[in-house]
């Protein structure tokens, strides 16, 4: 692979991705090349396009978070032999290979597909280290899951479960909900023709813990049926906005409000990222997480995947195959 790697990039002034070739370079002490066999898409992508990304780095750029695939090279403090199968969370996963820090390299199990890796590591790492390190998620918990079907929500029904919570699944439509039933939910309930989400919950006896994507009015409306000592997770507005949460109930119901940013684990506390990712792979490896691809579309159609994760049309993590 000297010379050029093909790689889906964006270039100053462009809306969207295009396929075009990056000059290939020798791994540092404490890099590697992989070869590249999938990579997923996270709604950060999209935020990236026009800047809207907390960590948007300058153009020309690879886009792609994560993603999955085997070390070709690697320098001689990198730790990883070639031939490894990795999950990796950095910038640049779609293109055919690139070099990226060893420490951003997860070792995955041979029984564990390029698609299920490729899309396993933000969703999943988001949602175990929210739920366990933050929420501090306990056996018999009432968890309410907004987004429930979505690319990261549908891994917390599923953590949630295999934790031990009782899991309240919200999302839109009868397929969706069905898909977070599947995952492990105890209810569900349709975010489309529920007239008052913050009364049904508390109808089902008010919740422990929110695990809220999506933000705006319904992240507002699962705070309100939150029990004293409850936990709300603020892990991204795909809504649109921010939740606007009262404070002042915060400060009567002592409820912790928790907001999470699973990179900045790597610096923050790389410890509990490493523990929570060993975690998830003994969970994996003992049958209990079944990673959900939504859909899978080759390389040269990473344009029509934005337009998929956009539209919020497919559950579950969007594919790229290299």
């Amino acid at each position: 692979m000297a010379g050029y790697w093909k790689v889906m990039g964006l270039s100053e002034k462009a809306t969207s991705p295009a396929m075009g070739e990056w000059p290939a370079r020798a791994p540092g002490p404490d890099e590697v090349v992989v070869r590249l066999r999938a990579a997923a898409l996270n709604f950060a992508d999209l935020l990236m396009l026009d800047g809207r990304y907390q960590d948007t780095p300058p153009r020309p750029f690879i886009p792609g978070l994560e993603g999955a695939g085997e070390v070709i090279e690697a320098g001689p403090e990198a730790g990883l032999a070639p031939g490894t199968r990795i999950a990796v969370y950095s910038q640049g996963t779609m293109a055919e290979a690139n070099v990226f820090p060893a420490a951003h390299c997860v070792p995955i199990p041979d029984t564990m597909g390029w698609a299920e890796a490729a899309g396993f590591l933000i969703a999943y790492g988001t949602s175990h280290l929210a739920l366990s390190h933050r929420a501090g998620l306990r056996a018999g918990d009432a968890l309410v899951v907004l987004g429930a079907a979505g690319g990261v929500g549908l891994t917390a029904v599923e953590i949630g479960a295999a934790l031990g919570a009782r899991v309240i699944a919200v999302a839109r439509g009868a397929a969706r909900l069905e898909t977070a039933r599947a995952a492990g939910a105890a209810e569900t309930i349709d975010s489309e023709t529920c007239p008052d989400l913050r009364a049904a919950l508390r109808a089902l006896g008010g919740v422990d813990v929110v695990y809220d994507p999506v933000g705006d009015a319904l992240g507002g409306a699962a705070f309100g049926a939150l029990r004293p000592g409850g936990r709300f997770l603020l892990i991204g507005f795909a809504g649109g906005k921010p939740p606007r949460l009262p404070l002042n109930h915060a400060l009567v119901k002592n409820i912790a409000i928790h907001g999470l940013y699973w990179g900045a684990y790597r610096t923050l506390d790389p410890g509990a990222m490493r523990d929570s990712l060993t975690a998830l792979m003994a969970l994996y490896q003992a049958g209990r997480l079944h990673p959900h691809v939504g859909a899978t579309l080759p390389l040269e159609r990473l344009p029509e995947a934005y337009a998929l994760l956009e539209s919020r049309s497919t559950s579950g993590k969007i594919v790229v195959t290299i």
